[in-house]
């Protein structure tokens, strides 16, 4: 795919139940919904900034189960930048995330230059299995950004997005082409990695 194609793809991985389509959702329609509804692949468009113009975000939510490996390297050979999530209340969740950035690292060669977000769902609740300072080293050893999220209670998730798109230093990409908020949002904390709640 060339450089200045107005489609800019976002693929989001991890295990079924994590909140994958629950961040997307809540980026995209402001949305949340309490019942987990097990996700094949859906996509979803969000017209963004790009390069002085206005492009197409394509985010890809996949599947939680590793039963389509051809659509998951399809995704990952198609994807610009990648967001890996788990939630904080599971080890597991976060432990079957390193096949999937292995894959990435595999076909895309390198992650060197290309935006990847390891991201904390859930850091609502209160039984947490992975504590921060874990993810982060993981998150360092990857080279990749870390960040904790709740879709819930809509913590961390347009930032998360923008900063995945800080990210990419091939192109500019931003935001602010939605319209609703030009004003660039708080960038998270990663040191700290709280879970402040309003």
């Amino acid at each position: 795919m060339p450089e200045q194609s107005n489609d800019y793809r976002v693929v989001v991985f991890g295990a079924g139940g994590v909140g994958k389509s629950s961040l997307v959702l809540r980026f995209v329609k402001g949305t949340f919904r309490d019942t987990y509804i097990p996700t094949v692949e859906d996509t979803y468009r969000q017209v963004i900034s790009c390069d002085k113009s206005v492009c197409t975000l394509h985010i890809t939510d996949t599947t939680g189960s590793h039963q389509f490996p051809a659509m998951q390297r399809l995704s990952i050979s198609k994807g610009h930048a990648f967001i890996l999530v788990f939630s904080v209340t599971s080890k597991q969740s976060l432990e079957e995330l390193g096949p999937i950035y292995q894959l990435i690292v595999q076909i895309k060669g390198t992650v060197e230059d290309i935006p990847v977000m390891l991201v904390g769902n859930k850091c609502d609740e209160t039984q947490r299995e992975v504590d921060t300072c874990e993810a982060q080293a993981l998150a360092r050893q990857w080279k990749c950004a870390f960040m904790e999220t709740s879709a819930k209670m809509n913590y961390n998730v347009r930032e998360l997005f923008q900063e995945l798109l800080t990210l990419e230093t091939r192109r500019h990409v931003s935001l602010s082409a939605e319209g609703k908020r030009a004003c660039k949002p708080k960038r998270t904390d990663r040191a700290k990695g709280k879970c402040a709640l309003m």
